[in-house]
């Protein structure tokens, strides 16, 4: 009789063991490639220095963002911002500079340019998203 229950309880052991390892593979192939909701990730960035004294840098951001908001830029790095602030184009809202920058909207409201007191100057504009 106690045979049988060594038997069972090492069998319903290596059950539960088997499980657990399946259960972790799926939640690992599940979360793989997946951000965290409220993240972004920068996906290429390119920079062309061809030009003197002048860089031009394109990147392409993933993000993950709750309801209501987008992908936007906070201190320089991509991130989730209030839908509201990209639609109406106040860019300046979603606070894209570095510390220590002043942000202004380009004339026509197509991107923002960060200024900083030894007179760099970044211009940023977004590209419209692409449709789906």
């Amino acid at each position: 009789m106690q045979s049988g229950v060594k038997t069972l309880s090492a069998g319903g052991g290596a059950s539960l063991c088997c499980l657990l390892l399946l259960w972790l593979i799926y939640s690992h192939l599940l979360r793989e490639g997946q951000l965290v909701v409220g993240t972004c990730e920068i996906v290429m960035l390119n920079r062309d220095s061809s030009v003197p004294r002048r860089t031009i840098a394109r990147q392409t951001a993933r993000c993950a963002c709750r309801r209501g908001q987008i992908a936007g830029t906070t201190r320089a790095r991509p991130a989730c911002v209030d839908a509201r602030i990209v639609r109406s184009r106040q860019w300046c809202e979603m606070a894209p500079c570095l510390e220590g920058e002043l942000c202004s909207l380009l004339f026509n409201r197509s991107g923002w340019t960060c200024t900083k007191g030894s007179g760099r100057i970044k211009t940023v504009t977004p590209l419209p998203k692409e449709p789906s």
